[in-house]
């Protein structure tokens, strides 16, 4: 039970309540009951990206110490829309998105967790037959005072922005889930606290005893500032290819490291402390990047993809990338080649830019760019010019 705590609370932020927690842990091992685990994802976009892996991971793990995890899309609420953290209205997706995007999200969810334990569900399943008079009937279980203690409500409340009354149902639909599956742990994002707690709330109200909520924190993307969001292009998603999932790793700062390492890697804690011990010591933290990058390729490819990768990078990248290299954030993507070597101070003017492009003397994450044409979209990108001039660029 002391290791499955300990299995629990490993990178969390919070884990509530805690003695709750334990209780349920103790029943289990008495009864040999597994306990239901959920976890919920809006199908809002085709793929996961290596964010949502952080709640997937940790569903692994109470996955392989014998639980029921419980994979829940949201191709209901997807339709509503999740207001949170935001300050304007989410526009709700349609069902053909919706639908489109499901298709992909278990079959990459299961690069993490195992297929063969872990019961997939879509909340429409329960919330389509609830129909008009079971959503009032719903509603009536909250109150409007409750809703606006909600951050984001309030804030919004306060500055005059408009809060459509379909986003209050977001929440409750979301609580709804969990009096449906009788779940035991409801796993999320910080951003989706108040959610969990709803669904808390909700299952006392329909006589069931109430979940325990454990929340991860939300991992930065490749630019170390903005939650990792395919919309802000500083993302590495599950999907894509070896070599830019090497690379993109590859090119996060040595500070931003150690956050991936605490919230992706499967290392134990103490080997990560004394890896991060022996840079201190004065180890390159290249190597330690480079550890990190391989286990996570090799975990959505295999080690043979993992070291073709990185000999990949290495010729591509003639040694790679320095440790430390400028930060740049840019607007108006998508910016042509010349604007943006200029603009990150890579070349002096927009004719020497396409000089150095002429001569093949300038690099995108490794790869030689030769069209002077090129309109470089919204995304976060290693730009090399000559042998020594590097930038870390986040174009927006």
């Amino acid at each position: 039970m002391l290791n499955a705590l300990q299995v629990s609370r490993r990178g969390c932020d919070e884990l509530l309540p805690e003695a709750d927690w334990l209780a349920k842990l103790a029943r289990s091992e008495a009864t040999g009951v597994p306990l239901r685990i959920k976890l919920g994802l809006d199908p809002t976009a085709p793929d996961i990206h290596v964010g949502h892996t952080v709640v997937l991971n940790k569903m692994r793990q109470l996955q392989d110490l014998g639980h029921q995890v419980i994979f829940l899309i949201g191709d209901f609420t997807s339709m509503i829309g999740d207001p949170s953290g935001r300050n304007t209205t989410r526009p709700p997706l349609t069902r053909e998105q919706i639908e489109a995007n499901a298709q992909t999200y278990y079959r990459q969810a299961s690069l993490v967790l195992d297929p063969d334990k872990t019961e997939i569900r879509y909340n429409s399943e329960w919330s389509d037959p609830l129909g008009a008079r079971g959503m009032i009937q719903l509603a009536a279980r909250y109150t409007v005072a409750r809703m606006m203690e909600r951050n984001d409500f309030a804030e919004r409340f306060k500055a005059g922005t408009p809060i459509s009354v379909h986003e209050f149902l977001y929440p409750l639909m979301q609580g709804y889930d969990s009096v449906a599956l009788k779940s035991d742990l409801e796993l999320g994002g910080t951003d989706q606290k108040f959610n969990l707690l709803v669904g808390r709330a909700l299952q006392s109200e329909y006589g069931q005893e109430p979940q325990c909520i454990l929340t991860m924190p939300l991992l930065e993307g490749l630019d170390g500032v903005e939650k990792m969001s395919k919309s802000k292009g500083n993302y590495i998603a599950v999907t894509e290819p070896a070599n830019d999932m090497f690379a993109k790793l590859l090119s996060i700062s040595d500070t931003l490291m150690w956050r991936y390492y605490a919230l992706l890697s499967f290392r134990s804690e103490a080997e990560i402390a004394k890896i991060k011990a022996e840079v201190e010591a004065g180890r390159n933290p290249k190597e330690a990047k480079v550890m990190l990058a391989k286990e996570i390729t090799t975990r959505f490819h295999s080690a043979a993809a993992a070291d073709a990768a990185e000999a990949d990078f290495a010729n591509r990248a003639r040694g790679g990338i320095p440790d430390e290299i400028p930060e740049v954030s840019l607007s108006g993507a998508p910016l042509g080649i010349g604007a943006l070597l200029k603009q990150a101070n890579l070349a002096p003017s927009g004719s020497e830019a396409m000089r150095l492009v002429e001569g093949g003397g300038v690099r995108i994450d490794g790869t030689v760019v030769s069209d002077k044409g090129l309109k470089v979209e919204r995304g976060t990108y290693v730009v090399q010019v000559g042998k020594r001039k590097f930038a870390r660029v986040t174009l927006g």
